[in-house]
């Protein structure tokens, strides 16, 4: 259920500050983790983060792209690019589909905690862009290439205001 038009507007109006990131991305510098397992999904939800970063004002000179084998990687990863302090935000694609083992189960979770883990001790947004899905056709359909539905698009506006979010009045 999405948020009704104005429900921020008229919570602002009800409260003493009202704090929002904003979608500027100019200045900011990204680190991108892209898992190579399921790579070809990984590359439609990096396509679709590269072309919203670049709309946001985003420079391509700002934007590092690692590569790791399988999203279970990528928490070390995101973990190397906040500890570095040369990022501003760490955004993480891969996808896990579910198969016939519980594997599905042990990747997928542990590459979430592990995400979650590195943000929260470091201070440095990371951003789940790792689809888990049941199928290969729900991975495909939620990084269609230019779409606004693409997931790795939606990953590249919350890390900015994410960003953006923390460095405003009171939570900076």
């Amino acid at each position: 259920m999405a948020l009704p038009e104005g429900a921020i507007d008229e919570v602002a109006a009800r409260v003493g500050t009202s704090l929002r990131g904003d979608h500027n991305g100019t200045g900011l510098r990204i680190g991108i983790a892209c898992a190579l397992f399921n790579g070809g999904i990984s590359l439609r939800l990096l396509e679709g983060a590269l072309d919203a970063l670049s709309e946001s004002g985003t420079e391509r000179n700002d934007v590092t792209v690692a590569w790791v084998p399988g999203a279970f990687e990528l928490p070390l990863v995101a973990r190397a690019f906040a500890e570095a302090g040369k990022v501003d935000v760490v955004l993480c694609f891969g996808a896990v589909v579910r198969g016939e083992t519980g594997h599905y189960d042990f990747v997928a979770g542990g590459c979430a905690s592990g995400l979650q883990h590195v943000q929260l001790s470091t201070g440095v947004p990371v951003i789940f862009g790792v689809l888990t899905t049941d199928t290969l056709e729900q991975a495909l359909a939620r990084s269609e290439p230019d779409d606004e539905g693409n997931k790795g698009r939606e990953a590249a506006v919350t890390g900015i205001e994410m960003v953006r979010l923390l460095r405003t009045g009171p939570l900076s």
